[in-house]
């Protein structure tokens, strides 16, 4: 495969009371290495996604964990890779935020409490006890094409709803075992910090999240049913981060499934089962408009800039390369 990019996945939740004083420099150096994705930065620390070459990102991934402006506070930065053949972002971005994933709860603080690590191999025998509350943390379209076994729908929208969803239905005198979990760790283990803040005394969290687990539990002993929604032009992925079934929804980005792409409610880059009739007359014609670029971009044999790029993970690349 040539002209690959890599693009690799962070978080880390740290504190850092001069986030600010960071933005430049970090989007300095990306832009220097021709490394495009976003970042986001608050004073509980980092997340984001980015991707470049492999010098690139690698470089990076040292700036980050070694230069000595950032005090050492991301030596233990931990990240995922995958592969693509075309960039898949079109510009670098470095945000200041006051959450790095926004719970809208002040004070809550992974640095200062957080719930109990569970390594992907040690996950099925956690959840498989009967005495453990199985939550899904993340959004209700999430949970919608792939969730553990038993694992219950919080059906939120946003991550920000989800205290009040624990605060409805969860008491910290009566459930006394929870485990949760989330697409790359980072909401479960916000989520982790603040149910140990509320009182809950044995929490625990899918370090790595979903994407962790697909990449190193085998399929004969996962417990994990269906796919995983990611929020890159992937969609969706299965065991070995392979690249999923499913397509999304341009207009209201869900994830569709091949009977939503059958239905006559679907029209490419329009519509689909979940959005058709909700679009305003004006978002409609500016997505009527961008669809019929796209077909005359295909029709002159250009690429138009929505176009999607082909990932594959870093096993896959590893055997193509060896069998070239």
């Amino acid at each position: 495969m040539q002209d690959t990019y890599l693009t690799t996945t962070m978080y880390h939740f740290v504190s850092l009371p001069r986030f600010e004083t960071l933005r430049e420099p970090l989007l300095q150096f990306c832009v220097s290495q021709d490394i495009k994705g976003t970042l986001l930065l608050a004073d509980e620390g980092i997340n984001g996604t980015v991707a470049g070459s492999e010098k690139a990102i690698h470089a990076f991934l040292n700036f980050l964990k070694n230069d000595p402006l950032f005090e050492g506070n991301f030596k233990n930065l931990a990240h995922k890779e995958s592969w693509s053949d075309k960039h898949p972002f079109y510009r670098m971005k470095v945000k200041l935020k006051k959450e790095i994933v926004t719970l809208g709860v002040p004070g809550v603080s992974p640095p200062k409490i957080v719930g109990q690590y569970v390594k992907p191999q040690d996950w099925n025998a956690i959840i498989s006890d009967p005495e453990v509350i199985l939550i899904d943390t993340r959004n209700d379209y999430e949970y919608a094409i792939g969730s553990f076994k038993n694992a219950i729908n919080p059906k939120t929208s946003t991550f920000r709803e989800f205290p009040e969803y624990v605060k409805t239905h969860f008491d910290p005198k009566k459930h006394k075992k929870i485990a949760m979990f989330c697409t790359g760790g980072i909401r479960c283990e916000k989520a982790s910090s603040y149910m140990m803040s509320e009182g809950f005394d044995e929490v625990y969290h899918l370090e790595g999240g979903i994407l962790k687990y697909l990449e190193e539990v085998s399929p004969d002993e996962s417990l994990w049913q269906g796919e995983c929604f990611v929020f890159d032009q992937r969609v969706a992925i299965k065991h070995g981060l392979e690249v999923g079934d499913y397509d999304q929804c341009y207009a209201c980005r869900y994830p569709l499934s091949k009977d939503d792409i059958k239905s006559e409610k679907y029209t490419p880059g329009i519509s689909c089962p979940h959005c058709y009739d909700q679009q305003t007359p004006e978002k409609l014609r500016a997505l009527t408009e961008r669809q019929k670029q796209v077909i005359l971009a295909k029709e002159r044999g250009i690429e138009h800039i929505g176009s999607k790029p082909q990932f594959i993970t870093k096993q896959k690349k590893n055997r193509i390369e060896k069998s070239s």
